[in-house]
């Protein structure tokens, strides 16, 4: 069986399976993690702390060109996507290490700028690159690793398996603004110079949500992922490992202001499955999300329901209550055309 065939979830889950099977030294206890492959980071807990890490990639040609991504805003991203991962645990990153793959006709003054990027953002979130690799390459890969914590003294995480029938759903901020982005790019679509801007920065400078995450695991919140890969696909990921099923009433999504005046009727679907918003997904009672609401200082929108069905399937409504057929789900690796 090929890759292709078996698909990236199918992939991740043997590789789980496999990697069960490591047991660490013998001369070193091991430390077993709280969580391991399957959420947005590893957890494992040292020195009654909870430690975080996390690991994503940049391939050129498949996440990027260089055609429609300057390398500052490539480094920006690099990193951002990897503490979006943090943020969606509840965490602190505090440390990164980069990989870089590089063709050896880059410009050394592109890669500065790249670095600079990742400095800008880092610098942000109190987040330091202490080291990495360098590797000759066909074409730019970037590796960011972040390593974090959870502050305070919590003793959980933010997870992706703790969803319960009647938990309502929510996302911070707008949707659809990053799918837009890369639709004007992409096509070379002429926008407003402020639209442009706002559709460019949504795309390829995302700020992911760390300081939201914390406030969601103050406040009781136990169940959040980031959407990465679109938020259907997400909220499936959830629903996977929650086991519980999931209702989305269309009307309620909040598809970002300039995706839905410059996209009419194609902004929702850029919401429900375009991806790479990097906000965060999140259940949990009514109360508890109107404490959020009080405290958080974006916007925060219920969108529908965790259903008691462990057969992981989400229905999309519209404003009728009627099913709403959506032809993409959002971003998966390894998928072949049918």
């Amino acid at each position: 069986m090929k890759v292709s065939e078996l698909g990236e979830f199918g992939l991740i889950d043997l590789l789980t399976e496999v990697a069960s099977k490591s047991r660490g030294s013998k001369s070193v206890p091991l430390q077993k993690p709280m969580i391991g492959i399957g959420d947005d980071a590893a957890a494992w807990y040292c020195n009654e702390t909870i430690e975080l890490a996390t690991i994503d990639s940049l391939i050129q040609g498949i996440h990027f060109t260089l055609d429609t991504t300057g390398w500052h805003e490539l480094g920006w991203k690099a990193l951002a996507v990897s503490l979006s991962d943090i943020a969606a645990m509840g965490g602190a990153p505090r440390y990164a290490l980069v990989t870089l793959g590089l063709p050896g006709h880059i410009e050394v003054d592109d890669v500065t700028e790249l670095y600079r990027g990742m400095v800008e953002l880092g610098n942000r979130f109190g987040v330091a690159i202490i080291g990495g690799d360098t590797s000759n390459a066909p074409l730019v890969i970037i590796n960011s690793a972040v390593f974090g914590n959870v502050p305070g003294d919590f003793k959980n995480v933010l997870t992706r398996s703790a969803a319960r029938g009647g938990d309502k759903i929510a996302v911070t901020g707008y949707l659809g603004g990053a799918a837009a982005g890369l639709e004007m790019l992409s096509r070379k679509v002429e926008l407003s110079l402020e639209d442009n801007n706002a559709l460019k920065e949504a795309f390829l400078k995302p700020t992911p949500r760390v300081t939201e995450g914390q406030i969601l695991l103050r406040q009781g919140v136990k169940t959040a992922i980031d959407i990465s890969d679109g938020l259907i696909s997400d909220l499936g990921h959830i629903c996977k490992a929650s086991k519980a099923g999931a209702r989305i009433e269309a009307e309620r999504v909040p598809v970002h202001p300039v995706a839905k005046n410059n996209f009419k009727e194609h902004a929702l679907e850029m919401a429900l499955a375009g991806g790479e918003d990097y906000e965060l997904l999140f259940t949990a009672s009514n109360d508890i999300i109107g404490k959020v609401g009080k405290v958080i200082s974006c916007p925060v929108t219920v969108i529908g329901e965790i259903t008691a069905d462990d057969t992981d399937r989400i229905t999309i409504v519209d404003k009728n209550g009627e099913p709403l057929e959506i032809a993409k789900t959002g971003w998966q690796h390894f998928k072949t055309e049918s």
